[in-house]
């Protein structure tokens, strides 16, 4: 049976496709990638929650679920049901948190599928229990941003002062993750970054007010604690926590918290994550441990260095963004590839060479350079291996050549990159605040 598309959504797809009049196959790929959440990963159930798989594992990642639904939100403005799933998918992620804050995927019931024999307070509900500071941001992103998109606030009055009280509690425990922290985790008989030293503890780190992180949101294992992408974006989430308790919740006190714990991070990130690189002048690391070792790289999973400003950490143009831009989009980055297709960023989570296409859409997005985002375009319509969907990473040499044929989050993040392209993105976020600003400039 042929699933029906909204027509809130087939307004979007009809709004690429007149801005892209004599591009077929950029028309058919927006098209195809852009209902590939909703046709095939959103699964409604009976109690108003919404089970979300990533593709080709039938688990809900906190992170990839809420990155794979945010350009629906532009649907869920004016279309009830569309904002009805949506809100399902946060009522879900916030259950999810409840049940258990270091947990990263979840099992739609209680089936003990995923990884049980890991080292971990595993129960029948988590698929995996990675913990990852970037999975209890994104639901409070989407949160913030479906409240923006479509003014609704009940789901936020019945669970959203718990789900932050949680979220601040363990990230304030994991400020001092030696002396306070109940997390260990470790995986039998797996390559490293699959699993914790120090019999599940992790690398050992000092308290710098940034807080701690056991894996990347590659899955992988940091190398150093202090995650300094997914830190930017908890100080972004709890300025949004701060406003909600403000706007919807009065509570002040909540608020106070959420401010603080944000102050405190930040001041971390500033006095520890940055150095002064010999070519490329003072930039951002990606991980510390607060002792002055440090990692210089980039991810290409989001939270990523060259996200801030997607995320909202900083502004476009803010100097050492540029800088540890510039470092990141050249060799100096050992996760930088250049190739006959395309130039970009992977990960070491993938093969040497493999670019990912969400990297490129990141790159699009925080560009101010038209020249640039043309140039990412190209790459995209060269590169889905003959397929026309994304993937996790390709061979800049041989895009036939690619992990994961069905991966949502990458094909979320190609229509959100085209739908910027032609002026739209998602209300309240630094996205939609930059396409304001460039229009105002052109004015």
């Amino acid at each position: 049976m042929t699933l029906v598309i909204p027509n809130s959504m087939q307004k979007l797809i009809n709004h690429v496709k007149e801005f892209f009049p004599g591009d077929e196959k950029l028309r058919h790929m927006f098209e195809q990638c852009f209902i590939n959440t909703y046709t095939t990963t959103l699964k409604k159930k009976e109690d108003g929650k919404t089970f979300v798989i990533t593709g080709d594992i039938p688990a809900m990642w906190l992170r990839d679920s809420a990155a794979q639904v945010r350009p629906y939100l532009l649907a869920a403005e004016e279309d009830e049901e569309m904002a009805d799933l949506l809100e399902g998918v946060i009522r879900q992620q916030f259950a999810f948190i409840l049940h258990d804050p270091y947990a990263n995927a979840f099992n739609e019931s209680a089936n003990g599928k995923g990884h049980q024999s890991d080292l971990t307070d595993m129960t029948p509900h988590i698929w995996e229990r990675k913990y990852e500071v970037d999975s209890l941001c994104y639901p409070v992103q989407l949160a913030y941003l479906f409240w923006k998109s479509t003014g609704r606030t009940t789901f936020i009055k019945e669970t959203f002062q718990q789900v932050i009280e949680t979220i601040i509690h363990v990230w304030k425990t994991e400020q001092d993750h030696e002396n306070l922290s109940p997390y260990q985790f470790e995986r039998e008989d797996v390559r490293q970054s699959d699993t914790l030293t120090r019999d599940g503890k992790g690398g050992r780190v000092v308290t710098t007010g940034m807080t701690w992180s056991a894996f990347r949101p590659s899955d992988d294992a940091c190398t150093y604690g202090y995650l300094v992408p997914a830190n930017m974006f908890a100080v972004v989430v709890l300025g949004y926590a701060a406003e909600i308790c403000d706007e919807v919740l009065n509570n002040d006190v909540l608020k106070e918290e959420c401010v603080e714990l944000r102050d405190e991070i930040q001041k971390g990130i500033e006095g520890y994550a940055k150095l002064d690189h010999p070519v490329h002048g003072e930039m951002y690391v990606y991980e510390t441990d607060g002792e002055g070792r440090c990692n210089l790289m980039d991810d290409a999973n989001v939270p990523s260095l060259l996200s801030a400003p997607y995320l909202g950490y900083l502004p476009y143009n803010d100097t050492t963004y540029l800088n540890t831009r510039q470092f990141l989009l050249s060799r100096d980055n050992p996760y930088y590839y250049e190739g006959k297709y395309a130039n970009g960023i992977g990960s070491p989570h993938t093969p040497d060479h493999y670019i990912w296409h969400i990297a490129l859409a990141i790159q699009g997005m925080t560009t101010t350079s038209e020249e640039e985002k043309q140039q990412i375009l190209t790459y995209f319509k060269n590169t889905d291996g003959g397929t026309n969907y994304m993937h996790e990473g390709f061979n800049a040499d041989c895009p036939e050549e690619f992990t994961r044929d069905w991966f949502a989050w990458a094909n979320t993040m190609f229509s959100e990159f085209v739908l910027s392209l032609t002026g739209k993105a998602v209300k309240g976020s630094p996205l939609h605040q930059q396409l304001i600003k460039n229009n105002s400039n052109k004015a």
